[in-house]
C-alpha cells in the first residue's frame, strides 16, 4: 500500500490530488502486467473500462491508417497515465491502438473511481482536457481523431448536445451555510460532504440586499427560459475561492465566508437544453449552474460534470479556445470552425444553434485577446465595457466576418480625461490589430474601437444617440441600427445598462421622424425576386449569383424597427421575433414564418460560406451560384422572399405612412 501511495503522488497528474484523495485512490488500485506486443487497446474498438498508470516497462501507442501503418507512434514509459482523455473526449472508446513495448506492469483504476476524481478536483481534469487540446494542434492527429471510417458514431454525442435537456443529467445537491460562517467552518462543511462549490444562504433583507449588490447588469442571475426561484442563495465558495480569496492572501480564516465567497449566481431552467447550458457558462464564465424547476433550485451543474458528459461536442472545442497560448494558436482554432459549422449543419443542426456556437468561439477569442492587451499595458484607469455589434452584437455572426465594436468608459475629471482616452485608444488599436491577424478582418466602414470616434466616455455616447434619434436623416437611421444591435463582451456591464436605461426613457418620447427613417432604411433592400416573381441574379464571372446577404437584411432590419417601436431589448433577431410574438406584435403564424424564412436563409449561407473555405480555399462570401441549388431550394428560396415582400409592405403602412397622417 505505501509502494503504491509513493509511487501515485509522484505520477502526473494524480500528484495534483491532496494527501487524503491519494491514500483513498491507491487503495482502490489493481496490478495489471502484458507480455511484450501484446495487443491492449484498439483505436475506436477498446470500450475503457479505466485507466493505466505505467509502473514499469512502456506502453507503445499510434493510429492506424486506411493501409494499417503505424501513425504518431509515441513511446510512454513509467509514470505515465493512459485512457484518461479516451474516457473523457472519446466515448469510452480507446484513441490509440497501444500495444506493450516491453513487458509491463500498470496500476488500473476503474472507470467510475477515475470519473469521480474528475468531478471533484478541476486541475485534475483540466490535466485532460489540456493535454487533448494540445494534440488537437497537429493536424494529422486531428485527422485520425475524426476518425473518418466511425464518422457518424462519432457524433452521436454531439447530437445529444443539441437534443438532451437539463433534467436528463444527475445533479448534484445543494450544500449551503450562512454568510456569517467562519472560512475555515465553510472549508469543514466542503470537505465533510466532498463538494468543490459550497452555496451560500441568507435569509430575509439581507437576501435581497446582497442579491442586489451583487448582481451587475447585463449578468442576469436566470438565463434559458428559468423562473427566478425563490431563494436566498446569494454567492458561493469552491477551493478555488478559499486559495485566491484567503490563502494567497493571508486572509483570517476566522472572517464571514461573505467576504470571501464569488458572485453572482447563475441559473438555468431544468427544461433547458445542454447547449444552452454550456453556452451560459462560456457567456458568465461560470464553473457552476444551480439548476431550477418551478421556481425553485434543485441542485447544481459543474462545468466538469457537462464536458464529461457531452465529450465530442463543440463544447470541447470552445475549451481549447480557452486554452490557447498565443494568438497564432487563436487564429489556427479561428480557421478550424468552418469544418465544424459544416459537420453540424450536414448531421440538421438547425442554423440558430450554429450560430450560437460561431459566436461563443468568436466572444472566447475576444475576451482572450483583451484579457492578454491589457494584462501587457496594465489595468485601465477607468471602469469601461468592450460591446460588439451588427451581426456579432446580434449573435448571428457568419464564416465571413469584419469586427465591429466600441468602447464606452466612465466619465472622469477634467484633469484625467486625456490620459483616459488615450489608454483606451491605445488598447483599441492593440485588440484591433490581433483580431484582424486572427481572422476577423477590419471593418471597412470604420466601425471599430480604434477609431477614435467609436472609443468614448458614457456622457459622449449618451449624446451620440440622442443626436441620432433627433436628427433622424438616413445617415444618422443607419449609425442608430447599428449601435443598438450592440452586446457586452468585458467590463462593467453596468455602464452599457446605464445606456440602455437612457436610450429606453428617450425611446418613449414622440419618434415618428426616427421610426419613418428607420422604416425606410429597412425598405431599402428589396428581395431578389423579377416581375414574374424568378429569383433576379447578376453575373459574377461565369456565373448568375444572387447576395444572400442582402436577401436576409429585410427580415433583420423590419424585426429591428418593431424591436424599436416596442422598446424591446433582446439584440438577437430570434429572440426579438419571440418578444415581439409574446407582446402580441406578430401572431403565431407571423412567427413561424419569420423565424424559418431567416433561419433557412442563415442555413444556406452558412453552407456555402463553408464549402468556399473548405472545398474551394477561397474566401467566403455571400454570392451564391443560382444552378447549385436544387429545384426544391430554388423553389423554397422564391417562397421566402414572397413572405419578405409581403411583409415588407406591411412595415411600409405601419411607419411610413404615419408620419403624413
Amino acid at each position: 500500500m505505501n509502494e503504491r501511495l509513493t509511487f501515485l503522488s509522484g505520477a502526473i497528474p494524480f500528484n495534483l490530488l491532496p494527501p487524503e484523495e491519494l491514500e483513498r485512490t491507491a487503495d482502490k488500485l489493481q496490478e495489471v502486467t502484458y507480455k511484450k506486443g501484446a495487443l491492449i487497446y484498439q483505436q475506436g474498438v477498446t470500450h475503457m473500462k479505466g485507466v493505466d498508470i505505467i509502473v514499469k516497462g512502456a506502453y507503445e501507442s499510434f493510429f492506424y491508417d486506411s493501409k494499417q501503418h503505424k501513425r504518431l507512434e509515441e513511446i510512454h514509459g513509467s509514470g505515465f497515465c493512459y485512457g484518461g482523455v479516451s474516457i473523457l473526449l472519446n466515448r469510452k472508446q480507446s484513441l490509440f491502438t497501444v500495444i506493450a513495448a516491453e513487458d509491463t506492469l500498470v496500476y488500473f483504476l476503474p472507470r467510475k473511481d477515475f470519473r469521480a476524481l474528475v468531478q471533484r478536483y478541476d486541475a485534475f481534469f483540466q490535466h485532460f482536457t489540456f493535454d487533448f487540446g494540445q494534440r488537437m494542434l497537429n493536424d494529422e492527429f486531428a485527422h485520425f481523431f475524426k476518425a473518418p471510417q466511425t464518422f457518424e458514431d462519432s457524433y452521436t454525442a454531439a447530437d445529444q448536445w443539441f437534443s438532451r435537456r437539463i433534467e436528463g443529467i444527475e445533479q448534484r445537491e445543494i450544500v449551503s451555510c450562512a454568510p456569517g460562517t467562519p472560512v475555515y467552518r465553510a472549508a469543514q462543511i466542503m470537505a465533510e460532504h466532498k463538494v468543490s462549490c459550497l452555496f451560500v444562504q441568507a435569509t430575509g433583507a439581507e437576501a435581497t440586499e446582497a442579491a442586489v449588490a451583487d448582481s451587475p447588469a447585463g449578468a442576469a442571475p436566470t438565463e434559458a427560459g428559468a423562473p427566478r426561484a425563490e431563494t436566498s442563495i446569494i454567492g458561493y465558495v469552491t477551493d478555488i475561492t478559499l486559495r485566491d480569496n484567503v490563502l494567497a492572501k493571508q486572509g483570517d480564516p476566522r472572517e464571514p465566508v461573505s467576504q470571501v465567497m464569488a458572485t453572482p449566481i447563475v441559473s438555468i431552467s431544468s427544461n433547458a437544453f445542454v447547449f444552452e447550458a454550456v453556452l451560459l457558462m462560456f457567456r458568465t464564465k461560470a464553473r457552476y449552474l444551480l439548476v431550477e424547476r418551478q421556481g425553485q433550485y434543485t441542485g447544481f451543474l459543474s462545468r466538469n460534470k457537462l464536458l464529461s458528459e457531452q465529450a465530442q461536442s463543440p463544447l470541447v472545442f470552445i475549451q481549447s479556445v480557452k486554452l490557447a497560448m498565443s494568438t497564432d494558436e487563436l487564429k489556427r482554432r479561428w480557421e478550424m470552425v468552418p469544418q465544424m459549422i459544416t459537420q453540424l449543419l450536414g448531421r440538421g443542426v438547425n442554423a440558430e444553434i450554429a450560430n450560437q456556437v460561431i459566436t461563443t468561439v468568436a466572444d472566447t477569442i475576444a475576451l482572450k485577446v483583451i484579457e492578454g492587451v491589457i494584462e501587457e499595458q496594465g489595468p485601465p484607469p477607468a471602469k469601461f465595457v468592450y460591446m460588439v455589434m451588427g451581426s456579432e452584437g446580434r449573435k448571428e455572426q457568419t464564416l465571413k466576418t469584419d469586427q465591429d465594436n466600441a468602447i464606452i468608459y466612465e466619465d472622469k475629471a477634467n484633469e484625467h480625461r486625456e490620459a483616459v482616452r488615450e489608454y483606451f485608444l491605445r488598447f483599441a488599436h492593440t485588440v484591433s490589430d490581433r483580431l484582424n491577424h486572427i481572422g476577423f478582418s477590419y471593418c471597412t466602414g470604420g466601425f471599430m474601437a480604434s477609431n477614435p470616434k467609436w472609443t468614448h466616455s458614457l456622457s459622449h455616447w449618451k449624446r451620440n444617440y440622442l443626436e441620432w434619434m433627433q436628427e433622424s436623416v438616413p445617415e444618422t437611421v443607419i449609425r442608430f441600427s447599428t449601435f443598438f444591435d450592440c452586446r457586452y463582451i468585458y467590463g462593467d456591464a453596468n455602464i452599457l445598462e446605464e445606456l440602455s436605461t437612457f436610450l429606453d426613457t428617450e425611446l418613449q418620447k414622440p419618434n415618428e421622424k426616427l421610426f419613418f427613417y428607420l422604416a425606410k432604411n429597412a425598405l431599402q433592400y428589396e428581395p431578389p425576386l423579377t416581375f414574374f416573381k424568378n429569383i433576379r441574379t447578376f453575373t459574377k464571372g461565369k456565373h448568375e449569383v444572387f447576395d444572400i446577404k442582402k436577401a436576409m437584411t429585410p427580415i433583420v432590419d423590419l424585426i429591428r424597427v418593431y424591436a424599436l417601436h416596442n422598446r424591446i431589448f433582446e439584440v438577437n433577431t430570434g429572440d426579438r421575433l419571440k418578444a415581439l410574438r409574446d407582446k402580441g406584435v406578430f401572431n403565431q403564424n407571423d412567427f413561424q414564418e419569420l423565424t424559418q424564412s431567416y433561419y433557412t436563409l442563415m442555413g444556406m449561407r452558412l453552407r456555402h460560406q463553408a464549402g468556399r473555405i473548405i472545398a474551394d480555399r477561397a474566401e467566403p462570401d455571400n454570392l451564391i451560384d443560382l444552378e447549385s441549388l436544387t429545384r426544391i431550394e430554388q423553389l423554397t428560396l422564391r417562397e421566402i422572399f414572397k413572405s419578405i415582400e409581403n411583409f415588407q409592405g406591411r412595415i411600409r403602412v405601419a411607419f411610413t405612412n404615419n408620419l403624413f397622417g
